[in-house]
């Protein structure tokens, strides 16, 4: 039988590495891997590689700290989007709500395909500009 690398978690580029954990931590309900959590009140935050897990411990997302990030200018080719995470929820209902609470965090919204009754969708930028989808599925 043939072995084949298993996929550990998706490493996306930040230059906060907190915000964005912490974005998405409190957008997916994840939480942080054992030793990675925010420092104490009133102590300084020098993480530059943060992992986020499910409930079962399984990692899902890692933030790496980078000097520079160019933000992508989708939907102009200009800088691509170079890599994007789509998220479903069950209902057109859910679909708001959760925009709502993207935005509440600091997401942007850049695209509003809500409309279509096939595949209602967003597309919003998270803290450091990286494309995400949310949809109905």
């Amino acid at each position: 039988m043939a072995e084949y690398p298993q996929l550990l978690h998706t490493v996306i580029d930040t230059t906060d590495v907190r915000a964005l954990a912490e974005f998405y931590r409190q957008l997916l309900g994840l939480r942080y891997r054992q030793g990675d959590e925010p420092p104490a009140d009133g102590v300084a935050d020098d993480a530059d590689w943060l992992v986020l897990v499910d409930a079962n411990g399984a990692r899902r997302l890692a933030f790496q700290q980078v000097e520079r990030l160019e933000r992508t200018t989708w939907p102009k080719h200009d800088i691509p989007m170079q890599m994007h995470l789509d998220c479903t929820v069950s209902s057109v209902e859910e679909l708001q709500r959760q925009r709502e609470r993207a935005e509440s965090l600091g997401a942007q919204l850049l695209l509003d395909r809500s409309d279509p009754a096939d595949e209602p969708l967003y597309v919003l930028a998270d803290l450091s500009g990286h494309p995400f989808c949310i949809f109905v599925g």
